[in-house]
């Protein structure tokens, strides 16, 4: 394995990621998974670049511990805010229907915008776009979604690619549902992938006392 990647169950990740010619580093890795009956089924690896500029605007974090910051919601929400390019990887490790993913993106965005009265008629139709996205896809083992966001605009783009398809993106131009969807992955203890978060905050923890 190169220096220039992590391994993240058995799925390599690189180390930097070019976004519009800027390079964002793998800040943060882990995966989603449930425990039936004692056995750990997993769902996802999923990698988190971010631009390292992000440090600048998490100054007031400096000295806390990988420990303290991960329990502290605070610290995401700011994570979530800053004005910086942000870009989630996340690779299938078990495959599933597209439509079950989507479905699963839909109900966490929905329930998080209800909770702060934005769930509107331009929510519940953004997020319909979604999961007609996913809906025809099939997630095959190595399958990779990605999730790109701008620190310019509030716009996302998701972006599917798998083997013998080509790939597909589709562009999420409603701020409330973008900011939820950030929330979803990066969202601290609501979170969807606890091992993500920690990982998060034990090397944002190390960039803040460089």
């Amino acid at each position: 394995m190169g220096k220039n990647e992590v391994m993240v169950d058995e799925f390599p990740f690189p180390s930097q990621f070019m976004i519009n010619t800027k390079p964002l580093s793998l800040m943060g890795h882990g995966i989603t998974d449930i425990e039936i009956h004692f056995l750990q089924i997993k769902f996802t690896a999923i990698g988190v670049y971010l631009d390292p500029e992000i440090v600048t605007h998490l100054q007031q974090w400096k000295g806390k511990t990988g420990a303290e910051l991960t329990e502290n919601d605070d610290f995401f929400e700011a994570i979530v805010n800053a004005p910086v390019d942000k870009f989630l990887r996340v690779v299938v490790i078990k495959e599933i229907k597209g439509s079950q993913y989507g479905v699963q993106l839909e109900s966490a965005v929905r329930d998080r915008l209800a909770e702060v009265d934005k769930y509107e008629e331009e929510e519940e139709e953004a997020l319909e776009k979604i999961v007609e996205f996913f809906q025809s896809k099939y997630f095959k083992k190595s399958s990779v979604i990605t999730y790109s966001f701008p620190s310019t605009s509030g716009i996302a783009k998701i972006s599917f690619a798998t083997e013998g398809k080509e790939d597909s993106e589709i562009e999420v131009k409603n701020a409330n549902v973008v900011e939820m969807m950030k929330k979803w992955y990066l969202g601290g203890n609501r979170g969807v992938s606890p091992t993500t978060i920690s990982s998060l905050a034990d090397n944002l923890s190390a960039e803040l006392s460089n």
